[in-house]
């Protein structure tokens, strides 16, 4: 242990650690190299000569570049910012007062800004010949054919605004990949820039990974665990990084902007997601055993959460993970893994997406069973079909396998959802693997414009998504259970509702995590 002090007084004299109103910052407590040892750069890193950005273009209006450059946006109303996107329908709706997503709080972001120095646009070269610095966040879904398939990350796009970027660039710019992206994909970018730039135009590569959750977004952004830029390690990666760096400090303090090598922050994206996506998995994984031998999952988790070292985040039993990250991420991983010829560690991050899977199944085995073996004619409601609540996005919703799973069963099925449009979940239930018969799908589902219409008739009542409003404090589950077929199923997917209430209403409830309705407990346990 003397040692290891003696180490790290040493290493502090030769590379001091930054300060703030003269006191010593060790902004990576808690790893276990000492903080001036490690590769990762300190904030002196980036206290070198470098060009202030006053224009900013982002490429992709989507989920991650309309809400993160609005916030910067509003952070930094000496900066112009350009959003562009190729899909004239989004950038109509980002101009108008229905926002193409759903967002807390981004409404009134967009509004007090755009126009003064917030702009949404189809003109992708302008913006791109005028920017001092260009996001590049477009999709990067997971590949449907071909080598990868259903693992790797279909970079088609990225290479598209890359390309373009390439061809349009007049003058020097920074690039920042923001989209999730595998490993060495900045090595890719600068490959393809350089190779087609024009005589004199010279283009640095960051890598500025997103850390947002769908539906804490605004907070994410306003009040961030860390902003991340990689760049490389050269006098120009070190003199771009600091010009983003400043843009993010318009209200991240200095010591939460982290720089480090291209690759760690790539990869880094990844592994917080891989991390997070395992612990859902995990608890869902107790959240069987839970079910077979009387446990409660919410006390277990809780018990866990207590100790330090674990904490309560991502502890929640559920139906399944969805959303556009987790999934798309660890299957990146595995395919990542797999080309490093590491199949073991392969093989254990493919077991998350695996359990996950798992657990939809399982609920919907429970489901089929508690209503006597069989669905067929039955009327289904599916209260929620965002993957999860405070946010509009469907994608890899548990609600939609379910939906798929419950049309293979011959139920009918109604469902609400108070942000998902209608439009929207009419293309998830027709996507290819789900159905590809819009006519005969309608013979099976059908839309409801709230959850007492939904329900109306229902042999079961299925909730998938966490929705405040499906919590028995906004429903009268009273008057939803006078309306449904005996007996009245409930079957809790996201542990919102009280059972006990539910019970003495007289529904048979079924919670994810709990114990079937019909468990034996000896009475000498009791």
């Amino acid at each position: 242990m003397e040692d290891v002090q003696n180490l790290e007084k040493h290493a502090e004299s030769i590379f001091p650690l930054p300060t703030i109103n003269g006191l010593a910052i060790d902004n990576r407590v808690g790893a276990v190299t000492p903080a001036a040892l490690r590769l990762s750069r300190p904030l002196g890193a980036i206290d070198v000569p470098h060009k202030k950005v006053e224009k900013i273009c982002c490429i992709g209006a989507g989920y991650v570049g309309g809400p993160t450059c609005a916030v910067i946006a509003c952070k930094n109303p000496q900066v112009q910012v350009t959003i562009v996107d190729l899909n004239a329908d989004r950038i109509a709706a980002w101009n108008s007062d229905k926002l193409p997503i759903y967002e807390p709080g981004l409404d009134d972001i967009v509004r007090d800004c755009r126009n003064k120095n917030l702009f949404f646009s189809t003109d992708v070269d302008k913006a791109i010949i005028e920017a001092d610095l260009i996001f590049v966040s477009v999709n990067t879904p997971t590949k449907t054919k071909g080598v990868g398939a259903g693992y790797a990350a279909d970079l088609g796009y990225v290479e598209s605004a890359t390309r373009h970027i390439a061809k349009v660039a007049q003058g020097d710019k920074i690039v920042v990949e923001k989209s999730t992206v595998p490993c060495r994909t900045a090595q890719s970018m600068r490959f393809i820039l350089d190779a087609n730039a024009r005589p004199g135009v010279h283009f640095d590569i960051l890598s500025n990974p997103e850390f947002l959750a769908e539906g804490t977004a605004i907070p994410d952004l306003m009040n961030p665990d860390r902003v991340l830029i990689g760049s490389l390690n050269t006098d120009a990666g070190r003199s771009a990084a600091a010009s983003l760096a400043d843009i993010y400090a318009g209200w991240v303090r200095r010591e939460q902007i982290i720089t480090m090598n291209l690759w760690s922050s790539e990869l880094s994206k990844l592994a917080a997601n891989a991390l997070l996506a395992q612990r859902i998995s995990s608890i869902n994984a107790l959240s069987a055993i839970c079910e077979a031998t009387g446990a409660d999952v919410d006390e277990v988790s809780y018990a866990c959460g207590l100790d330090t070292r674990i904490g309560p985040k991502f502890l929640k039993a559920s139906v399944g993970f969805g959303g556009s990250c987790f999934q798309k991420d660890i299957l990146n991983l595995v395919y990542l893994s797999e080309c490093l010829h590491l199949p073991e560690v392969a093989a254990y991050w493919r077991q998350v997406v695996e359990i996950n899977e798992y657990q939809k199944k399982r609920f919907l085995n429970r489901i089929i069973s508690c209503l006597f073996n069989t669905l067929t004619g039955k009327k289904v409601a599916i209260l929620g079909f965002a993957f999860k609540k405070d946010t509009g996005d469907t994608r890899e919703s548990p609600a939609i396998t379910l939906c798929k799973y419950l049309r293979h069963e011959r139920a009918n099925v109604s469902i609400y959802d108070p942000q998902v449009s209608k439009m929207q979940i009419w293309l998830d239930l027709t996507e290819p693997g789900i159905s590809d018969d819009r006519a005969e799908l309608e013979k099976q589902f059908s839309m409801a414009e709230d959850a007492y219409s939904a329900c109306e008739g229902a042999d079961a009542v299925v909730i998938c998504t966490e929705w405040d409003e499906l919590k028995n404090s906004h429903l009268n589950y009273q008057k939803i259970y006078e309306k449904m077929n005996k007996p009245a199923f409930v079957f809790d997917g996201r542990l919102i509702l009280d059972q006990r209430e539910l019970e003495a209403i007289g529904f048979h409830v079924e919670t994810i995590g709990r114990p079937r309705s019909n468990f034996q407990t000896p009475k000498d346990w009791e």
